[in-house]
């Protein structure tokens, strides 16, 4: 385990453009926060959030396109995106009380996914990239949080029924996710 954590904590795996990219996102969320909780500034907001998901596509390209990738960029990059979309989930909690149970389903699905990746990385020595369907559930959050960001006068049922498909989003990638995790471990079996 512990020469594992060696391979993925090398030099040139953290020092990277990519994990350069992925850092400032994480730097980006007090602005985040900032901008939509005090200024109530919600097109900046939005106009941040978009930044932020630019430097995950342009991260994504570069560690692709010039074999930029990395163990370290691999756990980086999602981790990122994943606190990203807890502090605007968070921030919209104030405002629409059905985002207390997504925060659970979305909390609740992430450390299991730490734990599954983990237990992964020590059956198999491989840390995974997301999947597609983990893509699909992030571009549907990303999506809903930025409406209801924008939109702050919306019906509470259009509210409520974008966090719902939200939800049904980030459950469906679980499953999906726990059943690409259980072929890597019954492989390795």
């Amino acid at each position: 385990m512990l020469e594992q954590m060696k391979r993925v904590l090398r030099k040139e795996q953290i020092l990277t453009i990519p994990n350069l990219l992925s850092t400032i996102r994480i730097l980006l969320i007090p602005v985040i926060v900032w901008l939509y909780n005090v200024q109530q500034q919600y097109e900046w907001t939005i106009f941040v959030i978009l930044v932020s998901g630019a430097t995950d596509m342009i991260d994504g390209y570069i560690a692709r396109h010039f074999n930029k990738i990395s163990d370290f960029g691999k756990i980086l990059d999602p981790v990122a995106d994943k606190l990203t979309q807890l502090a605007i989930i968070i921030c919209l909690l104030s405002r629409y009380k059905l985002l207390y149970a997504l925060i659970i389903i979305f909390v609740v699905k992430e450390l299991l996914m730490l734990l599954l990746g983990f237990i992964v990385f020590k059956k198999d020595d491989s840390v995974n990239s997301a999947r597609w369907f983990g893509k699909a559930n992030t571009v549907i959050l990303y999506m809903t949080m930025m409406i209801l960001i924008m939109f702050p006068g919306i019906p509470l049922v259009a509210a409520n029924i974008l966090i719902v498909v939200s939800a049904v989003m980030i459950i469906g990638s679980f499953i999906l996710y726990i059943r690409f995790y259980n072929k890597i471990l019954a492989k390795n079996k």
